[in-house]
């Protein structure tokens, strides 16, 4: 079981997910992302309970992704946890960095 983790500007979160869920080999939809969107409101970084876990089922592997919103900031704390491959690993790594730039 291996967990990933960063932060990403809240703005890219629907990306972040979209293409995360197709390495796993999940379609993430409009239901996905107003489910998504929704519980993230309510979270909070500082608070142990205060994650939103959401997961991503797909045909090559099942992840589980860990979200919770920094308050008072546009970050947003992410976490991606499962049977990862060093492929998908990378992948997620990668994602985060590219959704943290700038």
């Amino acid at each position: 079981m291996a967990d990933i983790g960063g932060w990403i500007w809240e703005r890219n979160l629907r990306s972040f997910l979209e293409l995360l869920s197709h390495y796993v080999g999940y379609e993430f939809d409009a239901t996905d992302w107003e489910t998504v969107a929704l519980a993230v409101e309510a979270t909070d970084d500082d608070q142990p309970d205060g994650w939103y876990s959401y997961p991503l089922i797909g045909k090559h592997r099942q992840v589980e992704v860990r979200l919770a919103r920094a308050v008072g900031g546009d970050e947003l704390m992410v976490a991606v946890n499962g049977m990862l491959t060093p492929e998908l690993e990378a992948r997620a790594d990668t994602l985060m960095a590219a959704f943290s730039a700038g």
